[in-house]
């Protein structure tokens, strides 16, 4: 199953309190909290290119499934990680505490990220 496509934010769950639990700055989550942003996946092979649209900016991240990569988070700072593929049709990684699942089902693609004391944010997009 490959992920490639564009997709269009549909909704978000729990983003506010999410982003404050973890310390992101209240400037950001105002900017992100009603996003309906656009994200294209390119997937070749085991190689993904990641292109968000903030609106303010395209956040560009390259991973190889299984190797270490360095992301760069919404807020600019750059952390490595592994991203895992779980089945054909999810990507789990952990960035600062923080568990990533992105799990494609048809046109959709929903994203939970969790972290203990924090809860749960979660996003869906349908391909564009």
């Amino acid at each position: 199953m490959s992920f490639s496509g564009k997709y269009q934010v549909q909704s978000q769950d729990n983003f506010e309190v999410f982003m404050k639990a973890i310390g992101v700055p209240d400037e950001i989550i105002q900017k992100g909290k009603d996003f309906k942003g656009v994200s294209e996946i390119v997937q070749n092979g085991n190689h993904f290119k990641l292109s968000l649209n903030t609106g303010t900016r395209v956040l560009v991240n390259e991973f190889t499934l299984g190797e270490e990569c360095e992301l760069e988070t919404l807020t600019g700072e750059k952390v490595k990680t592994v991203v895992e593929k779980e089945g054909d049709n999810k990507l789990v990684t952990y960035i600062k505490g923080i568990k990533s699942v992105t799990e494609l089902c048809g046109d959709t693609i929903t994203n939970v990220s969790c972290n203990p004391g924090a809860g749960a944010v979660g996003f869906s997009a349908a391909e564009s």
